[in-house]
């Protein structure tokens, strides 16, 4: 494998964490599946870039999706695309779990789990132009002015996110936070290696994707009349 391509500085050593670690109750279903799938789907952060044909089993287009909480939408997701390959992020037991759960049930074969910080990972794990697709959906919003510096989306990750997706990979961001959401965008349409795909006339913003599935935090707050924002991105060939 190459070397691999140095991150920004303000990502690759940054002190502040996009998330807070919050104790969290396992269902024995959960801890069931987390000792007997765990050694199969749940990877160590590796310390130089994975070599995802041989974690696979094949070649074929891998999807990167940081925080997928309890993993319902990351499982339909694999579930409905088996011919691509797909490595879920998340810090949280209890998603690890739940996900690893579902991996079982589902018998899926297309599904990596990397319980670690997302931007170690996406430093020292993910080979450069690797990945055809990164999903970050609902990050937490850090709804305080002072918390802002906390939000994932910031464009020194963005530039880091950007050397490990393949010419023509995409970007889908998704978020309930209106405030966030106009962040997201200002900081991606300022990002020159990424294009917008949202139809004109659209402020910026994308349709929900058909294949993206309706998350059940989300449903809640269609029902309470919350708005939704989608932004896809790609990296420009």
């Amino acid at each position: 494998m190459g070397r691999m391509a140095p991150m920004p500085a303000d990502t690759a050593h940054a002190p502040i964490r996009s998330y807070v670690l919050r104790a969290g109750r396992m269902g024995s279903g959960q801890q069931r599946a987390l000792a007997e799938l765990g050694p199969r789907f749940v990877l160590p952060c590796p310390p130089q870039p994975l070599d995802l044909d041989a974690v696979f089993g094949r070649r074929a287009p891998r999807v990167l999706e940081i925080g997928f909480g309890m993993g319902d939408a990351t499982a339909q997701v694999a579930a409905a695309q088996p011919d691509t390959d797909f490595i879920g992020i998340e810090v949280h037991p209890p998603g690890v779990g739940a996900l690893l759960r579902q991996i079982g049930e589902r018998g899926l074969s297309n599904l990596r789990i990397v319980q670690h910080d997302a931007v170690e990972v996406l430093a020292r794990g993910i080979p450069p132009a690797s990945l055809a697709g990164v999903h970050i959906w609902f990050p937490d919003p850090w709804h305080k002015k002072r918390h802002h510096k906390r939000r994932l989306i910031q464009a020194g990750f963005v530039a880091a996110l950007l050397t490990r997706l393949a010419p023509g990979g995409y970007l889908h961001c998704a978020t309930d936070w209106q405030p966030y959401a106009e962040q997201m965008l200002a900081v991606l349409a300022a990002e020159p290696g990424l294009v917008n795909t949202a139809p004109a006339g659209a402020g910026g913003y994308a349709p929900r994707p058909a294949w993206r599935p309706l998350t059940k935090f989300e449903q809640r707050g269609r029902q309470l009349g919350h708005g939704v924002w989608d932004l896809v991105f790609e990296r420009r060939p």
